[in-house]
């Protein structure tokens, strides 16, 4: 293997590959007008006009004349070309959408861009790529699916179709990942959803706006008991705010500008002019400002957990991933600066308990995201503040050993963050958690609070958010136990199979039991044989499934079939009520 195709260079690789993705389509359809074909995590893709839709069998088509390139082993040559000459000869080969970028770079002061050549393809690359095709395994990559998507990502542009493609530096590399995919499909948190019967879409709803169901709505409750809970603990107090605003807090706030077309306007004939929330900071920004607060009484703390509203761009909207109304779970301190510290270790200390209880923290990284320095007209807020902000964090990361990477322009609107990055059961990486300092909101409200010398001085906002949204951290969920949650947040704890009929009023005695134990319990006496009525059971992933027949009854027991255990075992109801108690207590 060339030293070109290690792990470490795996973007050089699959840039590469895209290019001999590109050099295939041209065999298959000269007349294809290419436009942009990047690498990506894991792969690359190809966005090409063609004269038809692809349909599966192509992609093999495509797989076998990209193997033919590769052992051709054609050598990638660069050079760079005047703007004009490049725009003309793409112009004049009949590629419109690389001659519409070059005008996009020559309209930016570029006079001169970058080509690569390699067999009969000439295209409009910065690179880099590998010496030549040849040095592309032919094992290790495969071309996955077809999509659409809009030029320039513009939905008044002409749609094309997008080959999505994986590449990796070995076989065994792609064999793992394409066994990963195998683990992820039978993971989608959309598929799990419907089985296990949790959320549902309505077309008169509409799209994007998820419905829950008893069980879902029990998942979410839970969730938001248990961080409500923890939060209480760190001093934070429940609050709740309406779901719509004037437009005028949003401006003040910044949200207007940074969501502009993704704001629901919502007017009626009465001559209201309201804006649903974005977010949620400004709402609470005005709780604070509603009385005189003293540096003694700081820091507040405000936590609510309550609905958002984004106006998603219609193709981006699916599952619970992409939502137009969204359950966020956030929380905002007013402190005093020297306050900030101890404050923003709270709340990764929060982070760092809720995510080790399901098993994420092992497998995480920090984020220190910080501002663009070299666009500044992207922020608000002084820059002096700005530097203090980004210290403090670089502090908490050091001293608390988050080992956080600086990653430049992805910072709030209004100051730096801490963004938690976990990996879930199928290698997906996800960002939920964030802490972020905020000077600028405050001023911008004109909150205040009197020191200890009697001024009128600004409150430092810090906000967080544990869960983030309930919608995207049931994603995480349902996927990463793949539907088999702990006890303690199964919509169903315990389901109860009464051998026969006759042996229903006992059922139905332990079901009392359970249930004024606040155990949740159902009992499945229908009319299926008990093998039936335990296959469904466990395919509802159900933690504990409770066998009753004549035995039982005599013995004031239950056969006990746990989830995650091929054996059987009879215990009396009292000890099985401790037993499932102390787990559902202890959160395992």
């Amino acid at each position: 293997m060339s030293k070109k195709t290690t792990p470490d260079n795996l973007e050089t690789l699959r840039h590469s590959t895209a290019h001999v993705l590109a050099m295939a389509v041209f065999e298959m359809f000269p007349e294809a007008k290419y436009a942009i074909g990047p690498a990506i995590e894991n792969g690359f893709y190809q966005d090409i006009d063609l004269p038809r839709t692809l349909i599966p069998e192509d992609l093999d088509i495509l797989e076998e004349k990209m193997k033919a390139i590769i052992k051709a082993n054609f050598p990638f040559e660069h050079a760079e070309a005047p703007i004009d000459e490049a725009m003309h000869d793409f112009e004049k080969a009949g590629q419109p959408y690389k001659a519409e970028m070059i005008r996009d770079l020559k309209e930016k002061g570029e006079n001169k861009v970058s080509i690569y050549k390699s067999g009969s393809l000439v295209d409009l690359c910065k690179g880099p790529h590998l010496d030549s095709t040849g040095e592309i395994p032919l094992d290790a990559f495969k071309l996955t699916k077809v999509s659409g998507a809009y030029w320039k990502g513009d939905e008044k542009n002409k749609m094309l179709q997008r080959i999505y493609g994986v590449a990796f530096a070995t076989k065994a590399d792609l064999k793992d990942y394409l066994h990963m995919l195998e683990e992820a499909e039978k993971r989608d948190h959309r598929k799990l959803g419907k089985e296990l019967d949790l959320f549902c879409f309505s077309d008169l709803v509409g799209p994007g706006l998820p419905l829950y169901t008893p069980k879902g709505t029990v998942l979410k409750d839970e969730l938001q008991k248990h961080i409500e809970s923890v939060c209480r603990k760190y001093g934070f107090q429940k609050v709740s705010a309406p779901s719509l605003a004037k437009p005028e807090l949003f401006e003040i706030s910044g949200h207007a500008k940074k969501f502009g077309d993704e704001l629901f306007h919502v007017t009626s004939e009465k001559k209201h002019d309201f804006v649903l929330k974005p977010v949620q900071c400004p709402h609470q920004t005005q709780i604070y400002a509603s009385k005189t607060r003293s540096y003694r009484d700081l820091p507040i703390r405000y936590m609510e957990s309550d609905k958002q509203y984004r106006a998603e761009k219609t193709g981006e909207v699916g599952g619970l991933s992409r939502v137009y109304a969204i359950t966020v779970e956030d929380g905002h301190s007013f402190c005093r600066v020297d306050q900030v510290k101890d404050e923003i270790k709270n709340m990764v200390n929060i982070i760092k308990d809720l995510y080790s209880s399901i098993g994420l923290w092992d497998n995480h990284w920090v984020s220190l995201s910080v501002r663009d320095y070299e666009h500044p007209e992207k922020y608000i807020g002084e820059p002096s503040d700005w530097d203090i902000c980004e210290k403090i964090l670089q502090e908490v990361s050091d001293e608390m050993g988050l080992e956080a990477k600086r990653c430049e322009g992805e910072a709030a609107l209004y100051g730096p963050k801490l963004d938690f990055m976990f990996k879930d059961a199928t290698g997906r990486e996800i960002q939920i958690p964030t802490v972020q300092i905020d000077f600028a909101t405050p001023k911008r409200f004109g909150l205040e609070y009197i020191n200890e010398k009697g001024e009128k001085v600004p409150p430092v906002m810090v906000h967080r958010a544990i869960l983030g949204s309930y919608e995207r951290f049931l994603v995480l969920l349902i996927e990463h136990f793949a539907g088999a949650f702990p006890t303690w947040l199964s919509p169903v704890q315990t389901i109860i199979l009464p051998i026969s009929e006759k042996f229903k009023d006992y059922a139905s005695s332990v079901e009392k039991q359970l249930l004024e134990a606040d155990v949740r319990t159902e009992i499945d006496a229908s009319d299926e044989s008990l093998g039936k009525r335990i296959r469904a059971a466990k395919m509802q992933k159900v933690p504990y499934i409770l066998v009753v027949g004549g035995k039982e009854i005599a013995s004031n027991t239950v056969a006990v079939n746990a989830r995650d255990s091929k054996d059987q075992t009879v215990m009396p109801v009292g000890e099985f009520l401790e037993k499932i108690i102390a787990e559902i207590k202890e959160k395992k």
